[in-house]
Formats: structure tokens, C-alpha cells, sequence
């Protein structure tokens, strides 16, 4: 194994995503390594994003009616002082992304052109492109990011471990395509995104399947909410993977959802199609499990101008053969952002000294239960900042790492995909989660290729189990009713290595 003996010592980013991006920027002009997967501008959820950034800059909108939104959504779960904190930040992150080059979209008169997303009392959600917000952020980013001396990009190298000695990060392991890294560093920031690759049906790009949280669990951090996953209520409904998504801008700008006989079956809905997405997500699940189909109708609403108003989706629309201007878009939920991650601090900082995290990795507790739409990009931008501000003012340098460290197995999620997708859906049931976790107990204790996804489905499906409650986007059909206490999840490996081994010990599981 061989040492980049030239980039010891500098702050590691993991992720080439929005929150990566903006992490090595705010870092400038401080060395720093970004540490990518995939080649940049591939394989990152920010990428596909479809929805903007909610930030109140209307004339008729204000940080409190964001905050109350955000709350509302986030159904009793969110840290109030964390949403306050963001969304007073929001506006100055527009303007932010502006200076580095973002062009977003605005009105003939030259303002922002706001758009309307589910749950959000105003008009607040700042597009760029239409609906291609995510890739527009990411060519202003890394164009930024590859001119800025400061920062050495190193792709095609997936971290696989983190080297934790005393207490402390040491280092990252990481393995490209014919050779295996160690980089030393005393600092490490995750920014690798979600885990939708766990589920069969998602919008997330493949290798999504919570490494992230694989690396903070194996180094002993705390990981927060793991059980909640927002299903967005939307893909279009065929073979393609990741799922293409039918921005909720598209029901903003008024579009229906109907079934094969035209019936708008959502409409006594509170909200009706703009209900918060844990509420479409099962309405439209339990319609299709009646076996309907379930459409987007957009022809009255939006008609001759989708095109140019939505044209992204307008173009994999016409490739699946759909015209969206003639004909409805065929829809489903697929699993989309994960309200879970590392648990954070207000400056980013995980329970293992030298250890940060931003962006979907992350549980900073704005989301609570049900992400409000718009709202994810909104904090990779601003929490980016925050947890650039606190590495920088950290003591550099690196540790010693063991000259003795093992290479893991390059990870493969099928099994643990089969797994998650059938009993961490929209409806959940404690039979199913006590199962998956007796499934999971074997690969996640194991050095196979499955073990880092099952690692990750264990925490999530003993998190799931142990919320013996509904509340937002988690839904336990045998305890539909919500608890009068709100109270976050907060677990690490080992306490769920140990849960697993007595639930092993169970009639049920040893059946399984």
C-alpha cells in the first residue's frame, strides 16, 4: 500500500458533491484533498436534483414562515435552533452561489423567479435551469473548484476505511482501480451523500448506499434518525435506474395526480397534491397497491409551455416516449433522501475527534421526520460553511497510521437492496424489521463485499424497530399512532451490533 506522501497532513473531503464542493471552496485557501469516487460531476445525488434551493427572499415571505414550514414538515423531530440558524443563512447562500458563478432563474423583470413547492406557505424555491438546479449548481462548483490552487482533486478513489487511532482520525484507506492509497490526515469531512442504492426502487445515482456511514459507524460515531427515509412521491414509473424524477415544481405550477381512469384520487387530501411528501408518498403507494396506475397530469396547467418551463424533464419524458404536453407521466415513490446520517454538532463535528460532516451524510436535525422540499440544498450550502470555518480552525497536521491496516472488499449492495426494499418502504411492520435484521446480523459481521451495505441496513432497520411509533416519513403499520413525545434516535455500532444479537436470539428471528 502506498502513501501520496505529498498530500499528508491536509484536510480529507469525502464526496464530489454539492456539499464537497462547497466544503474545499469555503476552505480556500487552505490545502485541502477531495477525495471522489467517481469522476467529478458523476455519481453524485446534487447532480440529479431537480428542486432548488427554499430560501425566503419573496416580498411576501420571511425567515420565520420558513422556519414555521420547516417545522410543520419535520412533525415534531426538527431542532428548532438548527432551522432557524439555516434558514436566517439561506439568503446569503443564494447570493453566495451567484458570486461563484450559479446562474439561477429570474422573472422578465430581472427577480429571482420563485417557485412553489409541497408544504411551503410561499412561493420560496430558487431554480436554476427550469428543473436542473442540481446540475447547474455542480457546473458553477466544479469550474470553481478545478481553479482553485488550494485544492487537489483526486478521483476515481473510493475511501473504504477510516484510520482512528486514540480516539482520533489518523488517516483514510482508499482503493482506485489499480492501486491503494493511505492519506494521512488528522481531519476528515464526509460528504458522500445518501443510501437510496438500498432500495430497488430510487432517484439516487448507483453507489449511493451510505458509505459515509459505513466509514463514521466502523470509526465509533454517532449516527442519529437512521430510520427516516423520504420516499419522494414521483419517479417516472419505468426500467430506468436511478429513476428519473418528476420535480414537485411540476405540482407547484398546478399538476394533478389522476389514475388510469382520470380520477384525481388525492383531492380530499389535506393539501391535496402540494401535502407534505411523506403524505403523497402513501397515498399514491397504497392507490397503486389497489392496483391502479397512478399519472402527473400536467396538460391543463403547464400544456404547450413544458417545455420550456420544465425542460429536463421534458427531454426524459420524450425518451421514455411520453409527451408531457399531450399525454400524462406514468409515476411512482422511489426512495430519495435520507433524513438520517451522521449526528452532528452546530459546527459539523461527529462524535470522533477530527471527524466532520455536511450535506446528506449529515443529521444536523433540520429535517426532524419529513424533509421539507428544497430544503437539502439549501443546507449542503450553508452547513458547508460551517464545517469548513470549524476544520480550519482545527490543528492540522496528521497521526501516525498502523503499519498494518487491511484493505476492505470493494462493496456491492445487491443483497443488502433486496433486504432493505422489503422492510424499509413506505409501510413498515415489525415482523419484516426484526427479520431483515436477523438477515443482515451475518454480512454486516462478516469482510465480504456485502458488508459495509449491511452495516448500514442493520443501524437502519434496528432504528426503524425500536420506533415503535408513525411519525413522518416513518410508518409502522402494527404502531400507526404517534407518540406524545417527540425523541431523536441516537445509536453507534456497537449498541446495535449488541440490540441485533438479542433480537438473533428471538423465536421470530432464528425462524427467519
Amino acid at each position: 500500500m502506498s502513501d501520496l506522501r505529498d498530500l499528508a497532513g491536509r484536510p480529507v473531503i469525502i464526496g464530489g458533491g454539492v456539499a464537497g464542493l462547497m466544503t474545499a471552496l469555503e476552505l480556500a485557501p487552505e490545502p485541502v484533498v477531495l477525495l471522489s469516487a467517481a469522476p467529478l460531476g458523476s455519481g453524485a445525488s446534487s447532480a440529479l436534483a431537480q428542486g432548488g434551493l427554499a430560501a425566503s427572499v419573496g416580498l411576501d415571505d420571511s425567515p420565520a414562515r420558513h422556519v414555521a414550514d420547516t417545522l410543520a414538515a419535520g412533525d415534531g423531530l426538527c431542532d428548532e435552533a438548527v432551522v432557524k440558524r439555516i434558514v436566517e443563512a439561506a439568503p446569503e447562500a443564494i447570493e453566495k452561489l451567484e458570486r461563484l458563478g450559479v446562474v439561477f432563474d429570474r422573472t422578465p423583470g430581472g427577480r429571482l423567479h420563485l417557485g412553489l413547492e409541497a408544504a411551503h406557505g410561499r412561493r420560496r424555491i430558487v431554480h436554476a435551469a427550469g428543473a436542473a438546479t442540481g446540475s447547474e449548481l455542480m457546473r458553477a462548483l466544479m469550474a470553481a473548484v478545478r481553479v482553485t490552487p488550494s485544492i487537489t482533486i483526486v478521483e476515481g478513489f473510493e475511501a473504504r476505511r477510516l484510520v482512528v487511532e486514540d480516539g482520533a482520525i489518523a488517516g483514510v484507506l482508499a482503493e482506485g482501480r489499480t492501486e491503494h492509497v493511505t492519506l494521512a490526515t488528522a481531519s476528515v469531512v464526509l460528504a458522500t451523500g445518501g443510501v437510496g442504492e438500498l432500495f430497488q426502487d430510487t432517484t439516487n445515482p448507483l453507489g449511493c448506499f451510505g458509505q459515509g456511514l459505513a466509514l463514521a459507524a466502523r470509526a465509533g460515531a454517532e449516527l442519529a434518525d437512521l430510520e427516516f427515509v423520504q420516499f419522494h412521491p414521483t419517479a417516472l414509473d419505468g426500467a430506468q435506474r436511478p429513476m428519473p424524477l418528476i420535480s414537485e415544481a411540476v405540482r407547484g405550477e398546478g399538476a394533478v395526480l389522476i389514475d388510469e381512469a382520470g380520477r384525481r384520487f388525492l383531492a380530499d387530501l389535506p393539501g391535496a397534491e402540494l401535502a407534505t411528501r411523506d403524505a403523497v408518498a402513501r397515498g399514491v403507494f397504497r392507490h397503486l397497491a389497489r392496483g391502479h396506475r397512478v399519472f402527473i397530469d400536467a396538460r391543463q396547467c403547464i400544456g404547450q409551455a413544458f417545455a420550456s418551463r420544465f425542460p429536463a424533464i421534458e427531454a426524459f419524458c420524450r425518451e421514455a416516449g411520453i409527451d408531457p404536453e399531450i399525454q400524462p407521466i406514468p409515476v411512482r415513490p422511489a426512495a430519495h433522501y435520507h433524513m438520517g446520517g451522521v449526528a452532528v454538532d452546530a459546527e459539523g463535528r461527529s462524535s470522533v475527534f477530527g471527524l466532520w460532516a455536511c450535506g446528506e451524510v449529515a443529521s444536523t436535525g433540520l429535517h426532524g421526520a419529513n424533509r421539507l422540499a428544497s430544503n437539502s440544498l439549501t443546507e449542503a450550502v450553508v452547513t458547508a460553511s460551517w464545517a469548513a470555518k470549524s476544520v480550519g480552525g482545527a490543528t492540522a497536521g496528521s497521526r501516525k497510521i498502523p503499519a498494518e491496516t487491511t484493505m476492505p472488499a470493494r462493496s456491492d449492495p445487491t443483497l443488502a437492496r433486496n433486504i432493505v426494499s422489503h422492510a424499509m418502504g413506505i409501510l413498515r411492520d415489525g415482523d419484516g424489521l426484526r427479520n431483515a435484521a436477523a438477515a443482515f446480523r451475518p454480512l454486516a459481521a462478516g469482510s465480504s463485499a456485502a458488508a459495509d451495505p449491511a452495516v448500514v441496513g442493520l443501524m437502519m432497520v434496528v432504528s426503524a424497530l425500536h420506533r415503535k411509533e408513525s411519525r413522518g416519513a416513518h410508518c409502522r403499520t402494527d404502531f400507526p399512532l404517534r407518540d406524545v413525545v417527540a425523541r431523536r434516535s441516537k445509536v453507534t455500532l456497537g449498541s446495535i451490533l449488541e440490540t441485533a444479537a438479542e433480537l438473533d436470539a428471538t423465536p421470530l428471528a432464528r425462524s427467519a
